[in-house]
């Protein structure tokens, strides 16, 4: 069977179902690439490691607090809209199970009860910081993080291109065959 292309307008659910559906198919082709292995895992790496600096400079707490007390917050309803099939199929392909339902009726469809319940998110997810936390967090702390984030978008990139390139690849077998 072949993947069909699934567009970006469709609901989130049918978005869902493509990317489970992908990875149930087409997981063992994506694991015994010569790439994706080794870009799964320097894609954890460098997304743990920005996580953790976010924690250590106040970032997550400064997130929390204006989620919790001061009712904002930046995952809001309608942000899932910005993640396509592939880059839910990444974070299958990285060991999340995807949310079959919204957890927070004004929030993004991703996030739960401690936050994102994604390990591969959209770039905006990961490099968007608001005024406050720009101006609570020291310069080189937030240079320093800032190059962390490079490093995950990077990866992740390269991860969803290589996806891509592979099931492509696979696809185009498939029809000569």
């Amino acid at each position: 069977m072949v993947p069909q292309p699934i567009s970006i307008n469709l609901p989130v659910e049918e978005r869902i179902a493509w990317a489970d559906s992908c990875f149930r198919g087409y997981r063992a082709l994506f694991l015994k690439d010569e790439k994706i292995p080794a870009l799964l895992t320097r894609f954890k790496s460098a997304a743990s490691a920005s996580g953790q600096e976010m924690k250590e400079n106040g970032v997550v707490a400064l997130c929390r607090e204006c989620d919790q007390e001061e009712g904002g917050s930046c995952c809001g309803k309608g942000l899932e809209n910005k993640y396509d099939a592939w880059l839910l199929l990444i974070n299958r392909l990285l060991g999340v199970d995807l949310p079959k339902d919204r957890q927070q009726a004004d929030g993004c469809f991703f996030l739960g009860e401690k936050g994102c319940t994604l390990m591969a998110r959209h770039v905006i997810c990961i490099n968007y910081m608001c005024k406050k936390i720009t101006n609570d967090i020291r310069p080189s702390a937030l240079n320093a993080l800032r190059e962390m984030e490079g490093e995950e978008i990077e990866c992740l990139f390269m991860l969803n291109e290589q996806v891509k390139r592979v099931l492509k690849k696979w696809t185009s077998r498939q029809k000569t065959a």
